[in-house]
């Protein structure tokens, strides 16, 4: 696959920053990492908690996969309406508004435990905040990383650097908030407080981030005339990412929500720890396999997602096999395989994205394919409703049976275009 790199025009005074370390050094999309980092933290450490609202909390199987899933209805318009304002008014107001719109996120959720419709407006505050960082902080990371700002990092640095700032915020948000949750007082309420706090933080080192959007390089429509995205009607955006990208958090979904579902008659009051653990190593293993994504396109001619699908593929299928046994170690063999098969798909996707895209749809496509790929976040949900009349080992072999085929339109799809 041929790749192309995002031409700028000289960035104009209000580009830059007034003081501090100039960005041509390359360290300035660091700056964006903590509110990104934080974000991402935001956006998942309510994953470990879902058997804590079902069993403390008295909520039902279906409430707290909703819950789970709730903030994918405040990521998607987070994700396309943020990036249509970030052409509009710039990466960094937009990247701070969803910070402080997380702040309130994580404020409310640890306030209303017994309220069910205050968790839900918590979650979906939560969506909108990693909606802003996954298409105003991807795109503003993939400007800074590359020139006038950085002529030091190579052309995959612009997907790699936001891809693994985010797998890394989902799994450290996981982590701290299980181990505070089985440990440390207050379970229903610490976590969240933990994260606002550190969040503010954040948002004070985004200050000092420059803006790479110079007023002249501004779109001067509406808004919501930005929302139109031409680029989805690409060819390669209709066979490679259309049919790969909802697999991305599907593999997530299964493997730090499903998986423990399927064992905690087995480990009773240790399955938040269970989860937790899950959770971290399944975007462990995708954040480690995250810098091999250019290596393995250069191995396999430029077919990071047709490998991606593969092991998307032998992992539902031993989800099927673990969804049998309710074996606790082939269920976190299970976590493994897909946490791979995520960090695989989720930087060859942003790559390809990144490749179709010219400077001002940047922004607009990224915000398209992380919707499509969080929509497969929902995937926990609807088998979870499913159980009264589908258990999950029948649903998740219908879940392979679907990844199979997407895998063979992406393998066929590839052989077209590279």
């Amino acid at each position: 696959m041929t790749h192309q790199t995002a031409t700028q025009e000289a960035p104009t005074a209000d580009a830059l920053p007034a003081t501090g370390p100039s960005p041509r050094r390359g360290g300035a999309w660091l700056r964006v990492v903590p509110a990104m980092f934080l974000l991402a933290w935001g956006g998942n450490h309510f994953t470990p908690l879902v058997h804590m609202y079902e069993e403390d909390g008295g909520y039902a199987i279906w409430q707290a996969n909703l819950l789970l899933g709730m903030y994918v209805g405040g990521l998607v318009p987070g994700l396309l309406v943020a990036s249509a304002l970030s052409d509009r008014r710039g990466r960094k107001p937009v990247l701070i508004g969803g910070t402080i719109a997380a702040i309130l996120g994580s404020v409310l959720l640890g306030i209303g435990f017994d309220l069910f419709w205050l968790l839900c407006v918590g979650r979906v505050l939560a969506g909108i905040g990693v909606g802003v960082a996954m298409s105003v902080g991807t795109s503003w990371i993939k400007e800074l990383s590359s020139p006038p700002f950085d002529h030091k990092a190579n052309i995959t640095a612009g997907a790699r650097r936001p891809a693994l700032t985010l797998t890394v915020g989902f799994a450290i948000g996981a982590a701290v908030t299980g181990c505070l949750a089985q440990w440390g007082p207050l379970p229903e309420a610490l976590p969240y407080g933990v994260h606002g706090l550190l969040s503010i933080v954040a948002l004070l080192i985004v200050f000092t981030a420059p803006e790479t959007l110079a007023k002249h390089q501004r779109s001067d429509q509406h808004w919501w005339r930005g929302l139109r995205i031409p680029l989805v009607g690409h060819r390669t955006f209709i066979r490679l990412i259309i049919p790969a990208a909802p697999w991305v958090f599907a593999a997530a979904g299964v493997a730090y929500a499903v998986m423990p579902a399927l064992v905690q008659k087995q480990l009773g009051e240790w399955t938040t720890l269970y989860a937790t653990v899950l959770t971290v190593v399944t975007l462990g293993a995708g954040a480690l396999v995250q810098n091999l994504v250019p290596s393995i396109n250069r191995w396999t001619g430029g077919r990071g997602l047709v490998v991606g699908l593969v092991l998307m593929t032998l992992g539902m299928g031993l989800a099927v096999v673990a969804a049998l046994v309710a074996n606790p170690i082939l269920a976190l063999v299970v976590a493994i395989v897909l946490g791979i098969a995520y960090g695989i798909c989720v930087v060859a996707g942003l790559i390809v994205v990144q490749a179709i895209a010219e400077p001002d749809d940047l922004a607009g496509i990224t915000g398209v394919y992380y919707s499509l790929a969080y929509s497969g976040f929902l995937l926990p949900t609807v088998l979870a409703a499913l159980l009264p009349v589908l258990p999950y080992s029948l649903s998740l072999g219908a879940v392979a049976a679907v990844c199979l085929l997407c895998l063979a339109t992406v393998a066929g799809g590839s052989k077209r275009h590279l």
